[in-house]
């Protein structure tokens, strides 16, 4: 996966914050799965990932819905971020 940075976060974010509570954990860890998976497609083959982009935690959240992010985190988005964290967390390779 290529380096996270803070927008990347946002939009992942941005993108739980669009789901259901019950399904947030799930999309976290598949986004950062379509991340890894575009990465490793961009490396064999040389250009973006058809569906999830060029290999960055931003390209793969941008092909989910999202909802505006609050003016300042609150309880909601602090615990999104947090299943987006430990999404990454729990994927080798990072």
């Amino acid at each position: 996966m290529r380096p996270i940075l803070p927008g990347c976060l946002d939009r992942a974010v941005a993108a739980l914050l669009a789901a259901p509570p019950e399904g947030r954990a799930g999309l976290a860890l598949r986004i950062v799965s379509e991340a890894r998976a575009a990465d490793a497609w961009r490396k064999r083959r040389g250009r973006a990932h058809p569906l999830w982009g060029d290999g960055s935690l931003m390209s793969a959240a941008l092909r989910h819905p999202a909802r505006p992010l609050p003016p300042s985190l609150g309880r909601e988005a602090r615990a999104a971020l947090r299943q987006v964290l430990d999404a990454l967390d729990g994927s080798s390779g990072l």
